[in-house]
């Protein structure tokens, strides 16, 4: 991280030279049509200045050519500008599906991150080179904006609802990261680093100090010391809640006869207001944990969920019948 005078900071991301272009064509289209403007603004009040000798009778009523053109080559440039920024920002708002998953948790007036082995950090987050990474984010209090220049990111962090930014750096080093959102008092000391590391020295950095529990082995204790498996507890008549087993991502009908896509937002409101939307064959018997957990401890939560969904666990083989004896 230098302190040399930049006019741009410099691209450390996947994103940003897409971004920069973007914005370069913006400038140079804004400019001339501008300078245009402003020079003829200049030259007709010379020209038709009062005392001057310049001839003032109108010699054409209209110039059909010129009014296409007016009509025809704004239209061209507002349609690129249109096309290449929703290309970009359906690129900024999907993450690549092998993304890195790290946890935010924003409050006034600090970052806190969870990498995905467990291992906490505040105000700096340390990620490894070329790997793409999703920061999911969530506030706890008012609305803050996660905006790293370098990546050229910049993400709104709301409370009560989950956001991400991803990004894919390109460069190693230390890189400057922001509140871009007025938080309060102490805004502009809400400031951290992003780290970022060759491979192999992000494994070392990770292995180099302990290491807490994973996210989903947190929320798996959550789960235990907050009794929700004497409900949970593989679904069914016998049980007093839904399975959650292979719930994340997939297809919930509720009491009402509607249905949803069991995804993060749902999993929480579930925790925080249960009765909001119950299970179809379920009775709303589950406690509220508003005020009992913070988002920390719902996002454990929900890792714990999705690790019991994930697809791509190893189904465990069928028992082979003992071979009959002659």
């Amino acid at each position: 991280m230098d302190h040399d005078f930049r006019l741009m900071p410099e691209q450390a991301s996947s994103l940003a030279g897409e971004v920069d272009a973007l914005y370069g064509f913006l400038l140079v289209v804004s400019g001339v049509i501008s300078i245009t403007i402003a020079g003829l603004i200049v030259f007709y009040a010379i020209k038709y200045r009062r005392g001057s000798p310049a001839d003032r009778t109108v010699k054409q009523t209209h110039f059909l050519l010129m009014e296409v053109s007016w009509i025809v080559v704004p239209f061209l440039l507002t349609m690129v500008m249109f096309f290449w920024g929703a290309r970009l920002y359906f690129h900024q708002t999907r993450p690549p599906s092998d993304a890195m998953e790290i946890n935010c948790v924003a409050r006034q007036w600090m970052w806190k991150f969870q990498q995905p082995q467990g291992k906490s950090e505040t105000n700096e987050l340390h990620v490894p080179l070329g790997q793409a990474v999703k920061v999911r984010l969530i506030s706890e209090d008012v609305i803050h904006s996660f905006y790293v220049p370098a990546f050229r990111i910049k993400q709104d962090v709301l409370p009560g609802r989950y956001t991400h930014a991803w990004f894919r750096p390109t460069k190693p080093g230390i890189y400057h990261l922001f509140c871009a959102e007025y938080c309060g008092a102490k805004h502009s000391g809400m400031i951290g680093s992003v780290h970022v590391l060759e491979p192999r020295a992000y494994q070392a950095w990770l292995s180099g100090a302990s290491q807490g529990l994973t996210t989903a082995e947190a929320g798996h204790e959550l789960f235990v010391q907050l009794r929700c498996n004497s409900c949970h507890q593989g679904g069914g008549a016998a049980s007093r809640g839904p399975a959650l087993e292979n719930l994340f991502g997939h297809e919930v009908k509720l009491a009402d006869g509607s249905t949803l896509i069991a995804d993060e937002a749902y999993l929480r409101e579930s925790i925080l207001k249960p009765v909001a939307k119950v299970v179809a064959g379920y009775q709303p018997i589950m406690p509220s944990y508003d005020g009992q957990i913070g988002e920390e401890g719902i996002l454990q939560l929900i890792a714990e969920i999705r690790s019991l969904s994930k697809a791509d666990q190893p189904q465990a083989e069928p028992e082979q019948p003992p071979p009959e004896e002659p």
